[in-house]
């Protein structure tokens, strides 16, 4: 189970299908929503407090307006499971990815793509600066550069002067 909380003391519970909002401190649930076909993996809510997304199994990133708890857009680029979801500082960007080899990087008010940041290996995490539009992320590098007798990962970064 995934959990997020915003500032409101609204607490949000991604579990299976469904997700839960809950009073907080009391965790009472307050309301169900159905999330998505598949089972969630991922939510977090934008800087702003206005919208919150979710990842899931099916491959569909979903943005939510907080306030009246219902889908606004679907992002559907990704062909894997999505497990990593973050929003930039200012709320405008959304990366999401998987196990495919590419980030997915989109504009919040529109859900148009931005960028495609292309990866070698799977991502299992992503998080921007929180203050510039830089974007960090970490995949699995088992083949490759590294020792391939151990686990191996590299963090890297997106958004430097000479990314495009």
């Amino acid at each position: 189970m995934q959990t997020a909380f915003m500032k409101s003391c609204v607490n949000v519970a991604v579990m299976a299908l469904e997700m839960f909002v809950c009073s907080y401190p009391e965790l009472k649930p307050i309301q169900s929503i159905n999330a998505h076909p598949s089972n969630c993996i991922c939510i977090k809510f934008d800087p702003t407090g206005k919208y919150f997304a979710t990842g899931s199994a099916d491959a569909l990133v979903s943005l939510w307006d907080v306030e009246e708890l219902v889908c606004v857009r679907c992002f559907s680029r990704l062909d894997w499971p999505v497990r990593t979801l973050s929003f930039s500082h200012d709320g405008k960007m959304l990366a999401s990815a998987s196990e495919d080899h590419f980030i997915d990087i989109a504009e919040v008010e529109t859900g148009e793509k931005l960028w495609e940041v292309q990866c070698d290996s799977p991502t299992f995490t992503v998080a921007w600066h929180p203050k510039r539009p830089l974007l960090a992320y970490a995949c699995d590098d088992k083949e490759g550069k590294y020792d391939n007798n151990r686990e191996a990962g590299t963090v890297k970064l997106f958004g430097l002067p000479n990314d495009s």
